[in-house]
Order: structure tokens, then C-alpha cells, then sequence
């Protein structure tokens, strides 16, 4: 894991220069439909690299990117959907500086002070393809942060969610992420077990060996009904030209959700 790195020298927190030493990770996801890393990064006009940045992030024409003043909210990092269609990570804060996420717990404290921060760009909430490639990033992401500062990513308190830090008086009161994971059939617990055996070394941090099949056609018939199933009700998109690019986990996941009856009424043809 090697995240892209768009550092938001204009945003108002970076410039306060206050750091933390960082004792866990906060995962939020941005309660938007909009799953493009450019409607919230974007390369300051004097960033090393600003032209090849904004080539592989693309162009908020809108101007409404977190990288610049009188923005109250900061996190150190993105994961979304580059220009390509590709999903990827984005730093966006120097690790150990002091985020403005998490707002003021009912206990007074705050994860602004403890924990390093990323936002996962939301979809619509209904593509599995787009949730499981975001999802994944997130993971190797905590695991590189976690081996960067030993931290245990089973240990209490250190790896949560937005919700998990209401529920623990040291985050404001959202409902990150368990408005986008269970979803899928995911939660928190199932998060930290993923950072822990890469961090463990039980799994690779890279899916090099995972398969993939670009069409439906290419889909083993045992897995085929149910990405039928899901193209059909509209919550498979593919990567367009009529490419799917589905990973075999993904189809697994597909007909689990199917034979639970989680897929809808649709009917594949």
C-alpha cells in the first residue's frame, strides 16, 4: 500500500501545524453519493506534481474541495475513485498532524487528538463491485498505518468507526459507517479481523493472485446465476464497454447474498 499523496497545504487545519502521536484509526465514509476522490482532493496550484495529480484525480469544477480555507473539516486521508474508474487511496494530511474529524465526544474528548483519519467516498450504497474494491483499500490502508506506529489492530479502541467513537464519548454523534457496511455484510469487527492478518502476516497485503473475469461469459457457471441476478436489478455496474472485472471474492460474495435472498425479486434472464 502506497496511497497517492495530496497534502491540503491550504486547508485551514493543516495550517495550525498541531500533531498528535497517534494511538489508532478512524474510519469514516462521507455520507454522499459521490464516490469521485476529485469532489474532495484536489493538488493546491503550487503542489510538486500538480499537473499529473490533477490528470489522475480529475477536475472539481465545482471548487468545493476540502482543500482550501474556511473549511471546518479535515482527515488525512480519501479512498475512492480516481479519474480512471480505479479506486484508490489518497493522503491528504502528514500522518502524525492533528485532524478535524471526529468533533467533541460526550465525554469532553475528542479522536482529533488520538486517532488518524481517512473518509471513504460513498456511492449509492448499492454496488458490491465499487463497496468491496473501497472496502479493501480501507483495509490494507489501516494495515500499513498500523504497522507504521505499532499499533494492535485488535486492541480496544484502536481501530473504530465514526459511530464507534459516539458510542465511546470521543466523536460526535454519526452514523459512520454502519449506514454503508452491514449493507454488504460487513462490520467493524470483520474490519479489524482484515487488518489484523495482514498485519500478522497471514494474508497478503496485495491481491496479486486474486482472479478476475472481465465479462459475464468468463464467469464460472456456478457463480454466474446470481451476478445474473444482481446485473439485473441494477446493482452491478461493471467498469463500462460491457467489462465487469469481477473479482472471484466478489462473485462468492454475490451468491452468499443470493441464496440469503439479500439480491431482490429480480430474476436473471
Amino acid at each position: 500500500m502506497k496511497p497517492l499523496q495530496c497534502i491540503f497545504t491550504q486547508s485551514d487545519c493543516y495550517k495550525t501545524g498541531r500533531t498528535i502521536r497517534p494511538k489508532g484509526v478512524m474510519v469514516h465514509s462521507t455520507g454522499a453519493d459521490n464516490p469521485w476522490l476529485r469532489r474532495y482532493v484536489q493538488p493546491a496550484a503550487s503542489a510538486p506534481g500538480q499537473a499529473a495529480l490533477l490528470a489522475a484525480l480529475g477536475e472539481n469544477k465545482n471548487g468545493n474541495h476540502w482543500n482550501r480555507p474556511d473549511v471546518n473539516a479535515c482527515v488525512h486521508g480519501f479512498i475512492g475513485k480516481l479519474a480512471d474508474g480505479s479506486v484508490a487511496a489518497v493522503q491528504t494530511l502528514p500522518w502524525n498532524h492533528r485532524g478535524w474529524h471526529a468533533g467533541k465526544g460526550t465525554s469532553g474528548k475528542s479522536a482529533n487528538d488520538t486517532h488518524i483519519s481517512f473518509e471513504m467516498c460513498e456511492d449509492g450504497l448499492d454496488d458490491p463491485a465499487y463497496f468491496q474494491r473501497a472496502y479493501r483499500t480501507a483495509v490494507q490502508l489501516t494495515a500499513m498505518l498500523c504497522q507504521t506506529y505499532g499499533l494492535d489492530p485488535l486492541a480496544d479502541g484502536v481501530i473504530i468507526c465514526h459511530q464507534d467513537g459516539y458510542r465511546r464519548g470521543v466523536a460526535s454523534n454519526h452514523g459512520d459507517i454502519y449506514n454503508w457496511f452491514p449493507r454488504f455484510g460487513f462490520d467493524m469487527n470483520d474490519f479489524r479481523a482484515g487488518v489484523a492478518r495482514i498485519v500478522n502476516g497471514g494474508e497478503q497485503e496485495e491481491d496479486d493472485d486474486m482472479t478476475y473475469y472481465k465479462t459475464l461469459a468468463d464467469v464460472p457457471e456456478w457463480y454466474r446465476p446470481s451476478v445474473e441476478k444482481a446485473m439485473k436489478a441494477g446493482a452491478l455496474h461493471g467498469t463500462g464497454s460491457g467489462e465487469l472485472d469481477l473479482s472471484e471474492d466478489l462473485c462468492r460474495t454475490l451468491t452468499v447474498l443470493d441464496r440469503l435472498g439479500q439480491l431482490g425479486s429480480a430474476q436473471p434472464s
